[in-house]
């Protein structure tokens, strides 16, 4: 977190300034540098809420929640608000629950849903604000024992690029154990690309049901994407998870005229809770309703045991692209070969990319 500025009144006096505005539902903060728009909301977990250059669409997956339930209040016995758009979680989901006293019967049946509320639905305080920039402090939580701060700054320069950063501090008076999660929703019928150097390096998961069949995957020269083929018949859709050690430092997703391209420093796989992958994909896609269903983004950073009072912190950086191309396979891994090019990411190697300041 950046230093106070010395003249407390004069800052005081620009953030009453800075534009927070609401829209039919929960308050945004909204960051434009000319190259980039981006919005969030702090009642919401400070989630991401929008994201897009200027004049196209939303390449985000954000749920009619933001409108409906604009204000949370975190609770032992809440559910989970699909407001989705992207935010913060911990892991490993198996032991969201296990740690915490405050859901006893969650404790007991080792339950695995929903999401920590202080962190996806609390009000975050705002710290420091700007027209490019934005610090958020969570409240702290007593399901994961972690208080989080989150991070968020436009690079002003072009290619438009999204700097974001979480911190957790571990306000127990004994350790937890825990990562930071990146979680990033996109519609069902986006493409993604994720660079994995041979297929066995990629788990899938399918939750089969009576509704819905697995994902379909392909992969060929290093780089692993999804196929929306049609289900087989009786099912209406596709339904699945992912789990992937990566190549390399990025995942890649085509929606909405532009492609998204989000960069994280790539981990050893014995750096990961061996219960996830350092990137996952999770699919719901209705086969008959595009509008439907969604796309996950998930990221990983390492597990740590953290002491009281003790942080841990973990980064994204987001490069946004128009892209005018047909919705085919191969025209949108051209279009990505030539971003990475522009990012001077060549062979299929991400650069350690640093978190947000």
């Amino acid at each position: 977190m950046r230093p106070r500025l010395p003249v407390v009144g004069i800052l005081v006096a620009a953030l009453l300034c800075l534009p927070a505005f609401v829209v039919a539902g929960a308050e945004r903060v909204r960051l434009d540098d000319g190259h980039l728009q981006v919005e969030i909301a702090p009642a919401l977990g400070g989630r991401i809420v929008h994201v897009s250059l200027p004049g196209r669409p939303n390449l985000l997956k954000v749920g009619a929640a933001v409108d409906a339930v604009p204000d949370p209040v975190p609770a032992a016995d809440g559910e989970n608000i699909p407001y989705m758009g992207h935010e913060l979680w911990t892991g490993p989901q198996s032991r969201w629950w296990l740690d915490q006293d405050v859901n006893p019967q969650r404790r007991a049946a080792a339950a695995q849903w929903p999401p920590d509320p202080w962190l996806a639905n609390a009000r975050n305080r705002i710290v420091e604000q700007a027209a490019d920039r934005l610090v958020l402090e969570g409240m702290p939580s007593p399901v994961s024992g972690l208080q989080a701060t989150q991070a968020f700054r436009l690079s002003g320069t072009a290619p438009a690029t999204l700097e974001l950063s979480a911190e957790a501090v571990n306000i127990r008076d004994r350790e937890v154990r825990r990562d930071l999660w990146f979680n990033t929703r996109l519609p069902a019928g986006s493409r993604v690309f994720v660079p994995v150097a041979a297929p066995e390096d990629a788990r899938l998961r399918a939750d089969e049901t009576e509704v819905y069949a697995g994902p379909v995957a392909w992969w060929e020269d290093g780089v692993y994407s999804l196929r929306l083929d049609p289900p087989p018949p009786g099912k209406r859709g596709r339904r699945g998870k992912i789990f992937i050690a990566p190549s390399a430092g990025w995942i890649a997703g085509f929606n909405a005229g532009q492609l998204l391209l989000i960069r994280f420093e790539r981990q050893p796989d014995e750096a990961i809770d061996p219960e996830h992958g350092q990137v996952e994909l999770y699919l719901d896609w209705h086969h008959a309703d595009p509008d439907a269903g969604l796309l996950e983004l998930e990221v990983h950073a390492p597990m740590r045991s953290l002491a009281p009072g003790e942080t841990m912190r973990a980064g994204e950086t987001w490069t946004v692209f128009a892209y005018d191309g047909p919705d085919e396979l191969e025209a949108q891994r051209s279009a990505l070969a030539q971003a990475l090019v522009a990012l001077g990411i060549e062979g299929g190697q991400a650069p350690a990319i640093s978190p947000a300041e």
